[in-house]
C-alpha cells in the first residue's frame, strides 16, 4: 500500500486525471450499471470543492488584507480591465461567429418552469443587493459578492490588530489552504466519476438534433480560449502566450470542464496561481471576483442563442444592434451568477433587444438546457481558465514593463 500511495503521489496530477478520465469513460460504456456508484465519486468531489471555496475565500481575501504591508497594494485594476475586454471581445466573437454561421432553432421545446429577470437593470440590481447579504448566508449559499465584500471589510478592520491575532489569522488561512491541497488530490476520482455519470445518464445522442447550433457555439468558445485570449496576453506581456494559455486550459479547464461550475474551481484555480508564483493578495481576491463577473463564455452563450432566436424569427440584425447586442451580454453575462439559471436566463434579456417576446425567449432557453451538457461544460471551463490567464496576465505585464518578466516565468512550477 505504501509502495503503491507513494508511486500515485510521484505521478503528475495531469497523468492521474488522464487515467481517471479513461476509466471513466469505460466504465460508462462497458459497464453501465456501475454507474450510479462510479457518480458518487463525482458528486463527492464536487461537494468538497464547493463547501471548501467560500470558506477559502472569505479566510483567504481576509488574511490578505489584514497583513498591513504595501504588497497589499497591489491594484486590481488591470485585472478587472482584462476581464471587461476578455468578455466583451467574446461577445464579439460570437456576433462574428453567428453572422458568418446564421443559425434557426426548431422551437418545439417545454417552456422551462423559471423566472428569467425582467431586464438588465434588474440583473445590476439584484448583483448589488447581494452584496450587502448576510456574511453566514452568503458563505452557506456561496454568495461570492457578498462574501468578497465582508472579507474585505473584516480584513481592513483587522489590519491594527495584534501580532498573535495577525498570526492565528495567517495559520487559519494555511490551514484551509492545506486542506483544499488534500481535496485536489482526489481529482482523479472525481473526474472518473463525473464522467462516467455524464455519458451514462446523458449520453450524446440528444445534442445531434442541434449540431449546427452546437458547431457555432464551440467555436467561438475555441476561438477566444486559443486566438482572441493569447492576444491579448501578447499584447500585455510580449511573450509568446501559449505556454500560459496551455496551462491554464490544461489545469484549470479540465477541471471547470467536468464540474461545470466557477465556484468549485476557485479552489484549482488559486493552485494554480500559487504554481505560477503570483503574488497571492492579489489573486486570493482576483480569482473569486473572476468566478463572479469575469464571463466571456457566458457572454458568447447569450448572443449565439439570441442570435439564433432572431434569425428563427427572421428579424434582421444590423451591425449597431449587434454592437448593442454585445454591451448587453457582457454586463448580463457579469450578473449571471447571481440569477438562478446562470447564462441561459439572461437570454431573454438580450431577446428583448429584438423585440422577441418572452415565451418565445423561455423556448430558447429550453433548448440552452438540451445542449448544456456540452454548452455549459465549455463555457465554464472558458470563464475558470480565464480567471488565471487574467490575473497572470495583469501581473507578467507589470514585471514585463520593469524588465525582470522571462519566458520561464510564465509556465507554471512542479
Amino acid at each position: 500500500m505504501n509502495t503503491f500511495m507513494n508511486r500515485y503521489a510521484k505521478t503528475p496530477l495531469i497523468g492521474r486525471i488522464a487515467f481517471g478520465l479513461a476509466v471513466g469513460i469505460g466504465m460508462a460504456l462497458f459497464a453501465p450499471r456501475t454507474v450510479p456508484v462510479i457518480g458518487l465519486f463525482g458528486k463527492l468531489f464536487v461537494g468538497a470543492l464547493k463547501g471548501v471555496a467560500p470558506i477559502l475565500v472569505f479566510v483567504l481575501v481576509r488574511n490578505a488584507l489584514a497583513r498591513d504591508t504595501s504588497s497589499n497594494n497591489a491594484s486590481m485594476r488591470p485585472v478587472i480591465e482584462l476581464y471587461m475586454i476578455g468578455t466583451f471581445c467574446a461577445a464579439l466573437v460570437a456576433v462574428a461567429a453567428s453572422f458568418l454561421f446564421p443559425t434557426e432553432l426548431t422551437l418545439s421545446v417545454s417552456n422551462a418552469d423559471l423566472t428569467p429577470p425582467s431586464g438588465i437593470m434588474e440583473v445590476l440590481q439584484n448583483l448589488l443587493l447581494s452584496i450587502v447579504d448576510n456574511p453566514v448566508n452568503a458563505i452557506i449559499k456561496a454568495n461570492y459578492i457578498s462574501i468578497l465584500a465582508w472579507a474585505v471589510l473584516f480584513g481592513v478592520a483587522l489590519r491594527r490588530t495584534s501580532t498573535a491575532t495577525q498570526t492565528f489569522i495567517a495559520d487559519v488561512a494555511e490551514g484551509v489552504t492545506k486542506i483544499v491541497q488534500w481535496i485536489i488530490q482526489l481529482a482523479p476520482l472525481g473526474i472518473m466519476g463525473l464522467v462516467a455519470d455524464a455519458i451514462g445518464t446523458s449520453g450524446l445522442g440528444a445534442l445531434l438534433g442541434y449540431a449546427r447550433l452546437l458547431a457555432v457555439l464551440l467555436g467561438a468558445f475555441f476561438s477566444v480560449a486559443l486566438i482572441m485570449n493569447p492576444l491579448v496576453v501578447f499584447l500585455k506581456t510580449h511573450k509568446n502566450p501559449y505556454p500560459l494559455v496551455f496551462a491554464t486550459l490544461r489545469e484549470s479547464g479540465i477541471y471547470a470542464f467536468f464540474t461545470r461550475s466557477s465556484a468549485a474551481n476557485i479552489p484549482v484555480n488559486m493552485r494554480l496561481c500559487e504554481r505560477l508564483g503570483l503574488n497571492p493578495d492579489l489573486y486570493s481576491i482576483s480569482i473569486p471576483l473572476g468566478a463572479t463577473i469575469n464571463m466571456a463564455g457566458a457572454a458568447i452563450t447569450i448572443t449565439v442563442l439570441s442570435l439564433a432566436a432572431a434569425n428563427t424569427m427572421g428579424i434582421a440584425v444590423d451591425m449597431p444592434t449587434a454592437l448593442l447586442l454585445s454591451i448587453i451580454s457582457t454586463v448580463g453575462a457579469c450578473g449571471a451568477s447571481g440569477v438562478a439559471g446562470g447564462s441561459l436566463l439572461l437570454i431573454p434579456v438580450a431577446c428583448a433587444s429584438f423585440g422577441i417576446n418572452n415565451d418565445v425567449a423561455m423556448q430558447v432557453v429550453g433548448v440552452g438546457f438540451i445542449i448544456g451538457v456540452l454548452q455549459d461544460s465549455c463555457e465554464t471551463a472558458l470563464n475558470s481558465s480565464s480567471d488565471v490567464l487574467f490575473t497572470a496576465t495583469a501581473e507578467f505585464a507589470q514585471r514585463a514593463k520593469a524588465g525582470t518578466l522571462k519566458a520561464e516565468d510564465m509556465v507554471p512550477k512542479d
